[in-house]
């Protein structure tokens, strides 16, 4: 009996945890619909920001909920303020389809990234205050941050600083997951890195700088291909730790 009292509590808890879990989403998404409301008084945004924020912000919602560990009890302070983050970005990458409103209010959409990007040192430090830490909440962070670079990318494209070329830093994340099907020595846990979190927060900043009005094309391309060489910098120094260190007997592809 005892051992059936426990299973039903441990159950009960995860009922509950996951419980948590929906009313943070529904908070989320209720912020991303007071906040896309504010930007349609405020700046007279198109009405279709509505459905393009809200389903990009039900996606990211969507995708936290289905990699969610069941034995959590709720996603945490931590992982709360990596949600607040993604209800900004998803008001970033909601406008990112409408270039004209885009290059009127460049700098409020700059703004609002900086936003995002100070909410993303946050959320670690109220991690290691709180103890809550985790695997999960890393990941969270860290594919957040490789979509908010893709937004940024794509919102260049859309102001005509750069060429599509840019595309290859937002993707470039995408492109080693996909490297690691192939070849599983890359799946390895890399060690903690300042660089690596250095050369991320350069490249959020230049395409945030980007976006602004003043910031010409030809200037705009130059420091964009600083931050790509960075980041070529950066993988190619993981890829040869990963390879020194990958397993004996690997067979490569």
């Amino acid at each position: 009996m005892r051992h059936s009292s426990t299973r039903i509590s441990a159950a009960a808890l995860r009922r509950v945890g996951s419980l948590r879990g929906w009313v943070d989403m529904a908070a989320g998404l209720a912020l991303v619909a007071l906040l896309t409301e504010w930007v349609h008084w405020a700046f007279s945004a198109p009405s279709g920001l509505r459905f393009t924020a809200g389903g990009i912000y039900v996606a990211i919602a969507t995708a936290v909920l289905w990699a969610w560990p069941a034995s959590r009890q709720g996603l945490g302070w931590a992982n709360r303020v990596t949600l607040l983050r993604a209800a900004l970005i998803a008001i970033v990458a909601g406008v990112v389809v409408y270039p004209d409103f885009i290059q009127r209010h460049a700098e409020g959409i700059a703004a609002l990234s900086l936003l995002a990007l100070a909410l993303d040192g946050i959320d670690g430090w109220v991690a290691r205050r709180t103890g809550s830490s985790s695997a999960f909440g890393a990941r969270f962070d860290m594919e957040l941050d490789a979509f908010f670079i893709v937004v940024l990318c794509m919102a260049l494209i859309a102001l005509d600083k750069v060429g599509a070329w840019i595309l290859l830093i937002g993707l470039a994340r995408y492109a080693f997951l996909v490297a690691g099907v192939y070849s599983p020595w890359l799946n390895r846990s890399l060690p903690e890195s300042y660089f690596r979190k250095t050369v991320c927060v350069w490249q959020v900043s230049t395409l945030m700088v980007c976006l602004l009005p003043f910031v010409e094309p030809s200037w705009a391309t130059a420091f964009t291909l600083v931050a790509a060489a960075l980041l070529v910098l950066s993988f190619g120094r993981d890829i040869v730790w990963l390879w020194r260190h990958r397993p004996v007997g690997d067979i490569e592809l």
